[in-house]
């Protein structure tokens, strides 16, 4: 087991030295620890955000073939079904370019980046035995930079605010009320997430679109999870997932307000103007009146002969 993390942390050593060199560079720019982490994770979610926006539109694609995907579930019921039912979903998933998991992809990615920063912050505090006494070598940024410096005259304390963001919320330090910040740093951290997901929920029920069944499993435990790791790692971790999640919902509002999150919006972004109705423009018109030559329409009179008159005249000529 030690050879195969000795292994790991061999091929990631060019990672941790990377991420180590930009934090010494944003330490010697402003000379805060918790400043120079915040401006780390920008660095870090502004390469993240095209992954973003990606999943985002695969959650949207998920949530618009909804409909299609009750009709598959219906049409397939039971278990005898079940596998035919999963080869049809992905066969839908594939055409239309869907990610059921789509929509968690910003938090999976997390995942390495909370790796990286805990062993680039494990080794500012690095300490090794120098003459029977602890003396601070900090490893990944340059001996040159003031970060390092200022690391070996303060003992390896990573020091911001009145925290040392070394240590974790289980660890020694002196009081409770020392460690109330850094619980807080941990309630804070997943009070984001929550909310995050709670943002995009509201904006799915507005447009009318429910989330998938997996997305919402996951949506419920992964801040649960994270929670876990939160309490057994150092504070500057935990302050860096609590600037990319506050990233992240910025990101998510512009998105929707921008019509990228908003399937309706998107939609009539893509549809063309509608072509004036022709029928309309008729109706619109005024009638015309046209002589018709129906058999219902009236004919003149024709006059009558005047028998009567003429054989009255014809009797009194006779008679004078």
């Amino acid at each position: 087991m030690s050879s195969f993390k000795h292994d790991v942390g061999n091929i990631f050593q060019p990672i941790f030295h990377l991420f180590g060199i930009i934090l010494a560079y944003c330490y010697g720019l402003v000379p805060n620890y918790a400043i120079a982490i915040v401006m780390l994770t920008v660095i870090i979610m502004g390469a993240l955000t095209p992954l973003t926006i990606k999943s985002t539109k695969s959650m949207m694609a998920m949530q618009k073939l909804q409909p299609e995907i009750k009709k598959l579930q219906q049409k397939y019921k039971g278990p005898e079904n079940r596998a035919l039912l999963n080869e049809e979903m992905m066969k839908l998933y594939k055409e239309e370019g869907a990610n059921p998991v789509g929509g968690c992809l910003p938090v999976l990615l997390q995942a390495p980046f909370l790796f990286i920063l805990y062993s680039v912050i494990k080794g500012l505090a690095n300490k090794v035995m120098e003459h029977g006494k602890l003396v601070s070598l900090p490893r990944y940024i340059p001996t040159s930079s003031k970060m390092y410096h200022n690391l070996v005259n303060s003992g390896g304390q990573i020091r911001a605010f009145g925290m040392d963001l070394n240590l974790k919320p289980f660890s020694s330090h002196g009081s409770i009320g020392a460690a109330i910040p850094f619980f807080i740093f941990v309630a804070v951290a997943v009070a984001l997430q929550y909310f995050q997901m709670a943002q995009m929920n509201n904006r799915n029920r507005k447009t009318g679109q429910a989330l998938p069944s997996q997305q919402q499993a996951l949506q419920r435990f992964l801040p649960i999870i994270f929670a876990y790791f939160y309490l057994i790692i150092p504070a500057a971790v935990v302050l860096y997932m609590i600037i990319s999640t506050v990233i992240r919902i910025i990101t998510q509002d512009l998105m929707f307000r921008a019509g990228v999150s908003n399937p309706h919006k998107a939609n009539e972004r893509a549809l063309p103007a509608p072509e004036p109705r022709t029928d309309a423009i008729e109706e619109a018109r005024p009638p015309t009146i046209k002589p018709s030559a129906s058999k219902s329409s009236p004919k003149p009179p024709v006059p009558r002969p005047r028998t009567q008159s003429r054989s009255r005249t014809k009797r009194k000529r006779k008679a004078r």
